[in-house]
C-alpha cells in the first residue's frame, strides 16, 4: 500500500512565491524538497537514465583555478561522453571504460556538464519531468521541463557573471556546491565584459578566488557573500546578482530554473543591441583581433542584418506588451512589481525601488529561511554575536556545513553555524586583511603606482568593446531605443 503520508513545508507554495517577489538579496530555503523526486538524481543514478547516451563535458586543468586569471570557456577543453564513463574516470579507471576521457588525467582536470536542459536530455522520459516541483515555490505548471543540470567533479567553476534575464533557483542534489555572491551595485568593481560572448551572460575579468588587485583595484571593496550549498537545499539569486559557482565535493549535481521577469523585455532589447556591436566590431579584421572571442555555447557568429532583425523583433515585442492589457491579468502586487518604472529623471528603477513601494513585508528569516549575508558584515561581527539565534537573520557562511535534515535540531544547527573562517591567504582571525594582499586594510603597498603605470597602454579592440557595452552603457542605449521606437509609433 502506498505511503499517503502528507508532509508539512515550512511555506505554502503562496507564501514562498510572495517571500521570493520581496527578496532583495540571495537567501536558502530549508525543507522544502524532502520528497521531492529529483533527489534521487544522483550521478550513479542518472547514470542508469541516461544509458549509453552522450553528453558534453568542458573540462578546465585544476593549476588554472590558482591563476590570478577567470578560466573562460572558451580556454576549456570538451569531450563528448556518457555519465557511465564520467564516473569511471573520477573513479581513476583506464582504457575505453572512461572513453574520451582517457586523453585528460583525473588527478589534473576538473570535469564539468553545464547547462544541460532536462527537457532535451529526457525527452524520452517525460514522467522525470514531474521530480521536480517548482510548483511548490508558487510557479504553477514549472517543474524539470523548465529546468536545467549540472553534473561536475571537485573544482568544476562556472566564471564569476551576471545573467541578464530573470532570477534563479537553484536545487542542490549531490554534493556541495560554494557560491560567492556580488550584488548588481557591485558591477563597475566586478570589471564587466562581454568578451567571451554568450548572450545573456556578462562575465567579470576577475579571478574571485585570487583577485589581481593591482589590475582590478576595485574590487578589494566588493560585497562578497558567500555560501556553500547542502543538498536539499534550494538557493534564491536575485536578478542581476553576479556569481562565481565552484564544487567542493568529488561528484556534484544540481538543478536550477531561471524565473522569467517582466523587465526581461527591456533587457532582451538591451541584449540585442549587445550582439550587434560585438558581432560587428569583433567580426571586422585587425591585428589585435584574433582572439576566441565567442563562447562555445553560442553556435555561430550572426550577420548584422540578422543581428538588426532580432533588434527590431525585440523592440516590437517590448511595444506590444506595452500596449497589451496582460497587466489587468495580475493581481496588484504582480502587477506593480513587473512593470518598468521610470523615475523623475527618466531612468529606469530598479527593483529595490519597485518593492520599496509595494505594501510592508517581513521576510520570514529563521529555521527554514537563511539569509546569504555579505562576508564584511561578518568580519565586522564579533565572536560573541556569530552563533545567532536560528530565528534571527541569519547567515550562511560554512565549509564545515552540516547535513541538512527533516530533525529541526539539525536544522537549527544549520541556520547557527556560522563561520568566521578565513581565506585561504592565511589572514589572522579578527583582521581585516582580506584576499591576496599587502596591507592590513587590504591593499598592496604598491598597488597605487603599479596600476597607474599599467594604465599607459596601447588600446585594445576589447578594451573598446568593454566600453562601448558595458551594461551602464547599454542600459542607457536601450532607453533611448524604445523611447525613439515609441514615439515613432505614436505617430504612425
Amino acid at each position: 500500500m502506498a505511503d499517503t503520508t502528507e508532509i508539512n513545508k515550512p511555506f505554502s507554495p503562496e507564501e514562498t512565491r510572495r517571500i521570493v517577489h520581496h527578496l532583495q538579496q540571495p537567501a536558502v530555503f530549508l525543507n522544502m524538497t524532502c520528497d521531492w523526486p529529483v533527489l534521487h538524481w544522483t550521478a550513479v543514478h542518472l547514470s542508469s537514465c541516461l544509458g549509453d547516451r552522450l553528453i558534453r563535458f568542458r573540462l578546465g586543468r585544476k593549476e588554472k583555478t590558482q591563476a590570478p586569471a577567470p578560466l573562460f570557456e572558451t580556454q576549456c577543453s570538451y569531450v563528448e561522453a556518457s555519465v557511465a564513463q564520467f564516473l569511471s574516470w573520477t573513479q581513476g579507471q583506464s582504457g575505453t571504460d572512461v572513453g574520451p576521457f582517457s586523453e585528460y588525467s583525473c588527478s589534473e582536470y576538473w570535469a564539468y556538464a553545464d547547462y544541460k536542459y532536462i527537457a532535451m536530455m529526457f525527452q524520452d522520459q517525460p514522467f522525470m519531468f514531474e521530480h521536480v516541483k517548482w510548483s511548490e515555490f508558487g510557479f504553477e505548471g514549472r517543474n524539470g521541463r523548465e529546468s536545467t543540470l549540472w553534473i561536475g567533479t571537485e573544482g568544476a567553476n562556472t566564471p564569476c557573471h551576471l545573467d541578464s534575464y530573470g532570477c534563479n533557483l537553484v536545487l542542490q542534489v549531490q554534493g556541495r556546491k560554494r557560491w560567492h555572491l556580488f550584488p548588481p551595485e557591485d558591477t563597475a568593481k566586478l570589471y564587466p565584459t562581454r568578451i567571451p560572448y554568450e548572450e545573456s551572460s556578462v562575465f567579470s575579468q576577475v579571478a574571485v578566488l585570487h583577485p589581481d588587485l593591482r589590475r582590478f583595484p576595485a574590487f578589494h571593496g566588493a560585497s562578497e557573500h558567500i555560501v556553500t550549498l547542502q543538498p536539499g537545499q534550494v538557493l534564491y539569486v536575485p536578478r542581476h546578482w553576479w556569481h562565481y559557482v565552484e564544487s567542493v565535493d568529488p561528484i556534484t549535481v544540481s538543478v536550477n530554473s531561471w524565473i522569467e521577469l517582466e523587465v526581461d523585455d527591456v533587457a532582451r532589447v538591451g541584449e540585442a543591441v549587445t550582439k550587434t556591436v560585438v558581432c560587428a566590431i569583433k567580426s571586422a579584421r585587425s591585428d589585435d583581433n584574433t582572439d576566441s572571442w565567442l563562447n562555445p555555447t553560442e553556435e555561430e557568429v550572426t550577420s548584422h542584418n540578422e543581428n538588426m532583425q532580432y533588434l527590431n523583433l525585440a523592440a516590437r515585442a517590448w511595444a506590444q506588451k506595452q500596449r497589451s492589457s496582460c497587466h489587468s491579468k495580475l493581481s496588484p502586487e504582480l502587477r506593480d512589481t513587473c512593470r518598468v518604472k521610470r523615475d523623475s529623471g527618466g531612468q529606469i528603477k530598479k527593483n529595490s525601488d519597485r518593492v520599496r513601494n509595494c505594501a510592508p513585508f517581513s521576510i520570514p528569516y529563521g529555521p527554514h529561511l537563511i539569509s546569504v549575508r555579505c562576508q564584511q558584515e561578518l568580519r565586522r561581527t564579533t565572536p560573541e554575536d556569530v552563533e545567532v539565534n536560528s530565528s534571527s537573520n541569519s547567515a550562511v557562511r560554512s565549509q564545515e556545513d552540516c547535513a541538512v535534515s527533516s530533525d529541526p535540531a539539525q536544522t537549527t544547527k544549520f541556520a547557527a553555524a556560522v563561520r568566521l573562517d578565513q581565506r585561504t591567504h592565511g589572514c589572522n582571525a579578527g583582521s581585516t586583511r582580506c584576499r591576496e594582499c599587502d596591507c592590513a586594510d587590504g591593499t598592496s603597498k604598491n598597488l597605487s603606482e603599479d596600476y597607474k603605470a599599467s594604465t599607459h597602454t596601447t588600446i585594445t579592440t576589447n578594451d573598446l568593446l568593454d566600453c562601448l557595452v558595458h551594461p551602464d552603457i547599454i542600459t542607457r542605449v536601450t532607453e533611448l531605443l524604445l523611447e525613439k521606437h515609441t514615439g515613432s509609433d505614436t505617430t504612425t
